[in-house]
């Protein structure tokens, strides 16, 4: 069998139970529900299909890499959108999760044991509070509300987590440690 999988720094609990305080609201004033379906993460490997008998090999990637990883800071800022349908917690510049980002995608695409593609798109970090499911003609109310409430915090990057969809949403299944 094959699941769908992805791979994300996952914020500390104090940010995602804002985070889902925003994704509620989205709900219930704008019907979106499918950023409610994760815990609040940056993505670093978007979703991709995968036979589950790997599940335990990629674990292990991702925890070999991990290992000469060194933990570091990631600061929150406001929001910002992909428009028309995309509303989302803004995240400062970083080197860091750049390079995060660079290195993990480079060393999981060429040891071609995993399904995962290099990305197209360039790396934009955030964290989504409403996504693909925010109809366009309430993007413009729902980005008045956004656009110029404030919102500060930063979390401390100490490893990578796989998420693995269960058909309704999308579940922690590892975290790796940076060791360095």
């Amino acid at each position: 069998m094959s699941s769908m999988y992805f791979a994300a720094v996952v914020a500390p609990p104090e940010i995602n139970e804002k985070v889902v305080e925003w994704k509620q609201f989205m709900k219930e004033r704008f019907g979106c529900v499918v950023a409610l379906r994760s815990p609040a993460h940056i993505t670093l490997i978007p979703p991709f299909w995968m036979e589950d008998g790997d599940e335990e090999k990629l674990k292990n990637a991702i925890s070999a890499f991990s290992r000469s990883q060194i933990p570091f800071e990631i600061n929150l800022r406001n929001f910002a959108a992909f428009k028309p349908r995309v509303i989302y917690v803004d995240i400062l510049p970083s080197a860091e999760l750049h390079s995060l980002h660079d290195q993990l995608e480079e060393f999981l695409v060429t040891q071609h044991r995993f399904p995962i593609k290099k990305d197209e798109r360039s790396f934009h970090a955030h964290i989504s509070i409403a996504a693909r499911d925010l109809h366009k003609k309430s993007f413009r109310d729902a980005w008045e509300i956004f656009k110029e409430k404030k919102y500060e915090a930063s979390l401390l990057t100490k490893g990578i987590s796989l998420l693995r969809h269960n058909q309704k949403k999308w579940d922690v299944i590892y975290t790796s440690q940076f060791e360095k």
